[in-house]
C-alpha cells in the first residue's frame, strides 16, 4: 500500500493551491506509474497502463494488445526489403559524409545499429479507417493479438481494438511507486507554481511591485517579491543609489520572460514610468481620471518633468499632483531618493505648453514654426540661465517633454538651442 497521506495532501495542494485538477495529475501518476513497471519487469514492445485509486492505496496494472490480422501484418519478405532498403540507405549517407558516422538519425528511421529494435518498439499501430488504407505493421506478440486467438477469448472483438489482459503487481514495487508517484507530483507542483508565477507576474507588468534586497552579485540585484525573485540590472538602476541586502524598495515591473527554468522578470528604478506610477499612487485623482499624466520626461536621480492636465472643472491638476504644503509630491522625490521633480500644466496650444514646459523660468515670449516643430523663446536677461539650467538640463528636459527643438534667446541676443523625442505617457509604454 503507498503511502496515502503523502498522496492526498499532494494532490490537495495542486488543486486548491495550484489549480491543477485531480485528473490531470492522476493521468500524469498513472503513465510515470506504467513507465516504472515497464522499466523494472516489462518486457520490449510492451504497452502497459496502470491505475491507482488514491483512497485506498490500491494498484493495479494491465497490458494491452492490439487485435490485426494478417492483411495489417508485414510479411518476412517485406521485413527483408525493408531492412534492406534501410540499410542502403545508411550506407549511402554515410559515404556522403566521408565515412564518418552518422550524427542524426538519417529520414528513414535509421539510428545507427539500433533501428530495428526501435523500429519494433515505437511503431506506430494504425488500424484501418474508413476510406484508409492501413500501414502495415511488425507483428509483435507483446503489443499486439491476432484475430482467432482474440475471438478465442472475446467472440465480437474487431479489427484494431484493444484488450486489456491485468499484469501481476510485484509485492516490491511499492517503494518504486510511491517514489515514481511523490516525484511526478512534486514536479507538477513545481511546473504549477511557475506558470502561476508567470500569469500573476504577466498581468502585472508596468505596475510597481515592493520586495526586500536579496543579494547582490556584480551590479545585479536580485529582490525578492514573496513569491518570486526579480532581477534589477545594471542599466535599470540610478547611478547614485547603493542597494543592501534586507532593504525594502519600490520598482516598476519592466517585463516577465519565460525560461527553462521558470519566469524571469525585470525590474526598473529608472525608466520613465516609474515616476509616473508613483504618482498614481499618490495623487488618487490620477487613477480616477481627473488628472492626466499627458508627458514626461527624466533624467533619472537628477531631474523630472510632468506635464498634467484635468479633466474635471475645478480640479487643479498641478495642485493635486503637489498636494496640500506639497507633501504628495514629496513622497515621490523621497521615493527617487531627492531626485527634483516640475509639474507643468499641458496645454493644447504648442506655444504655452512650451512656455510652461521652461518652469521655473519666466518666458516672456514664444514664436512656434510647426512645419519644422521649432520654437524661438525669449526670457530676461536674469531668467536666461535658470531656463537652460546647469548643463542645459532643464531646456533638455523641456524639449523632450514638448518633443520640440527649443531656442532660448535672452533679451541681448544670447541663446541655447536644444531639440529632443517628446516622451508620450500612453498605454503601451
Amino acid at each position: 500500500m503507498m503511502d496515502l497521506k503523502t498522496i492526498h495532501s499532494a494532490l490537495e495542494q495542486l488543486a486548491e493551491e495550484k489549480g491543477i485538477s485531480r485528473e490531470k495529475v492522476m493521468d500524469t501518476i498513472e503513465m510515470a506509474l506504467a513507465a516504472a513497471y515497464k522499466k523494472e519487469y516489462g518486457k520490449r514492445g510492451q504497452i502497459i497502463k496502470a491505475a491507482f485509486n488514491p483512497e485506498t492505496g490500491s494498484l493495479s496494472f494491465s497490458q494491452v494488445k492490439i487485435v490485426v490480422d494478417e492483411t495489417m501484418v508485414k510479411s518476412e519478405e517485406e521485413i527483408t526489403e525493408e531492412e534492406a532498403l534501410r540499410q542502403a540507405e545508411e550506407e549511402t549517407a554515410q559515404h556522403s559524409l566521408g565515412g564518418h558516422p552518422l550524427r542524426h538519425p538519417p529520414a528513414g528511421g535509421g539510428d545507427g545499429g539500433r533501428s530495428h529494435r526501435r523500429y519494433r518498439d515505437d511503431e506506430d499501430d494504425i488500424v484501418p479507417g474508413e476510406g484508409d488504407e492501413p500501414r502495415k505493421v511488425r507483428f509483435n506478440p507483446e503489443r499486439h493479438l491476432m484475430l482467432d486467438e482474440a475471438r478465442a477469448a472475446k467472440k465480437d472483438v474487431e479489427l484494431g481494438e484493444e484488450m486489456i489482459f491485468p499484469l501481476e503487481v510485484h509485492e516490491d514495487f511499492g517503494r518504486i511507486a510511491a517514489q515514481t508517484a511523490k516525484q511526478v507530483i512534486i514536479q507538477r507542483i513545481r511546473e504549477a507554481e511557475r506558470e502561476a508565477v508567470f500569469e500573476e507576474f504577466h498581468d502585472r507588468e508596468g505596475a510597481i511591485v515592493s520586495g526586500s534586497v536579496q543579494r547582490v552579485e556584480g551590479r545585479n540585484v536580485f529582490v525578492d517579491l514573496g513569491r518570486s525573485t526579480a532581477l534589477l540590472p545594471p542599466e535599470e538602476q540610478v547611478s547614485f543609489e547603493r542597494y543592501r541586502i534586507g532593504e525594502r524598495m519600490k520598482a516598476l515591473l519592466l517585463s516577465v520572460e519565460k525560461n527553462a527554468r521558470g519566469p524571469v522578470l525585470y525590474l526598473s528604478r529608472s525608466h520613465p514610468r516609474f515616476v509616473v506610477k508613483l504618482f498614481e499612487l499618490e495623487v488618487p485623482e490620477i487613477p480616477g481620471g481627473a488628472v492626466e499624466i499627458r508627458a514626461i520626461a527624466r533624467e533619472a536621480g537628477s531631474r523630472s518633468k510632468i506635464a498634467v492636465t484635468s479633466h474635471e472643472e475645478g480640479v487643479d491638476p498641478v495642485g493635486s499632483c503637489v498636494g496640500q504644503k506639497g507633501v504628495r509630491v514629496s513622497t515621490v522625490i523621497g521615493e527617487l531618493g531627492g531626485e527634483k521633480i516640475d509639474i507643468i500644466e499641458w496645454d493644447e496650444d504648442p506655444a504655452r505648453f512650451i512656455a510652461n514646459s521652461l518652469s521655473p523660468a519666466r518666458v516672456l515670449d514664444v514664436e512656434v514654426m510647426p512645419q519644422t516643430r521649432e520654437a524661438r523663446v525669449m526670457v530676461a536677461e536674469d531668467q536666461l540661465s535658470l531656463a537652460i539650467g546647469k548643463g542645459g538640463q532643464n531646456v533638455r528636459l523641456a524639449a523632450k517633454l514638448t518633443g520640440w527643438r527649443i531656442d532660448v534667446r535672452g533679451r541681448g541676443g544670447e541663446q541655447a538651442a536644444v531639440s529632443e523625442e517628446r516622451e508620450e505617457i500612453n498605454e503601451e509604454k
